[in-house]
């Protein structure tokens, strides 16, 4: 077998090759979206049919049917209610990160400070919400306050913790360089701890994104029992007092809908951050 005929077996095999993993990997793209949205269906078309053929009452187990007629007909009610939960999240985590973020940075520019408060933080953290908020109702006139600052509680910690771990992890050759060349902490902080941060930075966001909602949830079942009506918690627990369940699943439903979002929306911000540099992002061929 002459060398031209050799390599043109090659180069065939080769193009087998490759058109083998393309076509994997078009299967797994598309397999990625249809099956969990066919378990979905299954799941649901399973759920209406037991509802359906064992004649379950309403007040025990809402068919998918009624809870998608209550989330059109309770809209005008639902809406509002989500919009409270929406906007109590989003500032939870915003001033989660702003002031995990300025403590982060305090801690590893000052020994003494991390020192005098890190154990405080460490607090915050370990102590149940459901035990805090009572007691920032009594001292708190304003209920939405009150549920904002339960909500930044349990937001607050992985955005420092994280942070602080990754401002503390640059590497120790790239300081020695930093202080050979006399960089001032500004530039240490600006070009070297900063983005060597960064990837710590979002992995604890996508943390405290789902955990304010958790948070701005838990706050509205505690102070919800007050009369004060904040957001979907409020109204879900509004309705198992009338055995309203469609109203409920519909109300629980949304929850889960908006922590999805919060997830997908934190996870695009990290990828857009790090797919061109760090190694968690690149894709590889």
């Amino acid at each position: 077998m002459s060398r031209e005929n050799s390599q043109m077996i090659e180069d065939k095999s080769v193009d087998i090759e490759e058109e083998n993993i393309a076509r994997k990997e078009r299967l797994f793209a598309i397999a990625r979206w249809t099956l969990p949205s066919l378990m979905m269906v299954l799941f649901i078309g399973g759920w209406q049919a037991y509802v359906t053929i064992a004649q379950v009452p309403h007040y025990i187990l809402p068919s998918p049917l009624l809870i998608a007629k209550t989330l059109v007909e309770d809209w005008s009610l639902l809406w509002p209610a989500m919009l409270m939960t929406g906007r109590l999240t989003v500032l939870a985590l915003l001033f989660a990160v702003i002031g995990g973020l300025v403590i982060a940075v305090s801690f590893t520019q000052s020994k003494l400070v991390e020192m005098a408060m890190f154990p405080y933080a460490v607090i915050l953290q370990v102590t149940p919400v459901v035990a805090i908020a009572p007691l920032l109702q009594v001292y708190v006139d304003n209920a939405f306050v009150a549920a904002l600052l339960c909500a930044w509680i349990v937001a607050f910690f992985p955005i420092l913790s994280n942070t602080t771990i990754g401002l503390k992890s640059t590497d120790h050759n790239l300081e020695d360089l930093f202080t050979i060349y006399g960089a001032t902490r500004w530039q240490r902080l600006r070009y070297l701890s900063a983005p060597s941060a960064l990837p710590y930075f979002l992995g604890g966001l996508k943390i405290a994104g789902g955990l304010a909602l958790i948070g701005a949830v838990v706050a509205e079942f505690v102070i919800g029992r007050a009369g004060t009506g904040l957001g979907l918690a409020s109204t879900l627990l509004e309705a198992s007092y009338r055995f309203n369940f469609g109203r409920l699943y519909a109300a629980l439903i949304l929850i889960s809908v908006m922590g999805v979002a919060i997830f997908g929306l934190m996870s695009l911000i990290s990828h857009l951050c790090l797919y061109r540099w760090h190694e968690s992002a690149l894709k590889r061929e």
